[in-house]
């Protein structure tokens, strides 16, 4: 294993093939490992194999919830950027979430989904937080069960969204990788160590 999947410590120890499984997702790369390989084993072939768009969703499934939305938030910000348009409310809540998670606002996270215009590319950051425990979202809609892997499905295809801004796509994708390789050793995404933001309340 290389140096670039290590010590990611907000990774679960399952099997990547369990967590795929549990998400409703596969990778479209046959890989070589057994059925027992971590997640940072799978990386490790993926990469070798140049799969980066498997890279990235195997990243969405081992991602814990919180965590997943913040990188889905930072690509969401990529295509909010590259347009010069001001930050969509959808995306405005998940951050919210994410700095401070709880049921107030998890529900203005659905609420942002719900009421969401049409040309909003950041709903699926609002989608990944709402749904983030695996509901619909908080109060009577917690009774109600997500489609499996909804949550992880609407961050991958954030981090898609995002390969679209960009020239380059190894080199894109290679900065969203390391991104969500940040977030799980415990950064923020952008470089640094530490919380995942400073505004962080716990």
């Amino acid at each position: 294993m290389t140096s670039r999947f290590a010590d990611l410590k907000k990774v679960p120890k399952e099997p990547a093939a369990r967590l795929l499984a549990v998400a409703n997702m596969r990778l479209e790369t046959k890989v070589k490992a057994p059925a027992s390989a971590k997640v940072e084993q799978i990386l490790t072939e993926l990469e070798t194999e140049g799969a980066l768009i498997d890279m990235l969703r195997i990243l969405s499934v081992a991602l814990p919830p919180r965590e997943r939305t913040w990188w889905a938030c930072l690509a969401a910000r990529d295509v909010v950027g590259a347009k010069d348009t001001a930050p969509p409310r959808s995306l405005l809540a998940a951050e919210s979430w994410v700095l401070k998670p709880n049921d107030d606002t998890r529900a203005a996270a659905r609420t942002a989904l719900d009421a969401a215009e049409q040309d909003d590319e950041t709903t699926l950051c609002a989608m990944a937080a709402a749904l983030a425990d695996g509901t619909l979202g908080p109060g009577e809609l917690a009774h109600h069960a997500a489609p499996p892997g909804a949550a992880e499905a609407a961050a991958f295809g954030m981090n898609v969204m995002a390969l679209g801004t960009v020239d380059d796509f190894s080199e894109g994708a290679n900065r969203l990788i390391d991104r969500a390789l940040d977030i799980a050793r415990g950064g923020n995404g952008k470089g640094a160590k530490g919380q995942l933001a400073a505004e962080e309340k716990t």
